[in-house]
């Protein structure tokens, strides 16, 4: 996701409404020299974001927010179910090697092993490095054997928010977590989503 930034207009609207607030549309347009119609978008959007606030007949004025805040405020509220990935999820009996092949071809960091249905396990590219360096035979060897176990894998559950997701990210220094119901798999947040 990328980082939300103002654009120089509104940077500006926002500097004007801070000097002069209240201020009607058509006074800020005045300042920069726009026409209404060219800021209605700019204040929309300013408004929507609760960054600034409009009264009827009485102008634009500073909220006292700021986009860190407003961001902060949506990123708390906004549900890790809304944002999750497919996993990428095999069996406990499958090979490293087809594990490490499964890896690349989807693209990921992280392998989720499941056994009847239900989270058992995470491989991640650490654990494969350190694994085919150890002169290990990985065309026989379970991927059951070098995966990160229950009750040490960090997951989060399907209630939880994408912050309290990051915050968990962060602290633990994965690069994905499990979405887990019940102990049981149902995506996966991924760094890239949050």
């Amino acid at each position: 996701m990328d980082i939300i930034q103002l654009s120089k207009r509104q940077m500006e609207i926002l500097d004007i409404v801070k000097e002069n607030q209240p201020i009607t549309s058509e006074h800020i347009a005045d300042k920069i020299n726009l026409t209404r119609a060219t800021l209605r978008p700019d204040l929309t959007v300013l408004t929507m974001m609760g960054i600034l606030e409009a009264r009827p007949k009485v102008g634009y004025y500073y909220s006292g927010k700021s986009l860190m805040s407003v961001m902060g405020s949506f990123v708390k509220n906004v549900n890790v179910m809304d944002v999750k990935s497919v996993p990428v999820v095999v069996s406990e009996d499958t090979t490293v090697y087809d594990a490490i092949v499964t890896m690349f071809l989807e693209d990921t960091g992280n392998i989720y092993v499941q056994n009847h249905g239900y989270l058992s396990g995470v491989v991640s590219r650490k654990d494969f490095i350190k694994t085919t360096l150890g002169n290990h035979d990985i065309k026989n060897l379970p991927v059951a054997m070098i995966m990160t176990r229950m009750p040490n894998i960090v997951y989060c559950e399907a209630d939880e928010s994408i912050y309290d997701a990051a915050t968990k990210i962060i602290a633990h220094q994965v690069d994905s977590l499990p979405i887990v119901e019940k102990i049981e798999e149902v995506g996966a947040v991924l760094k890239l989503k949050i």
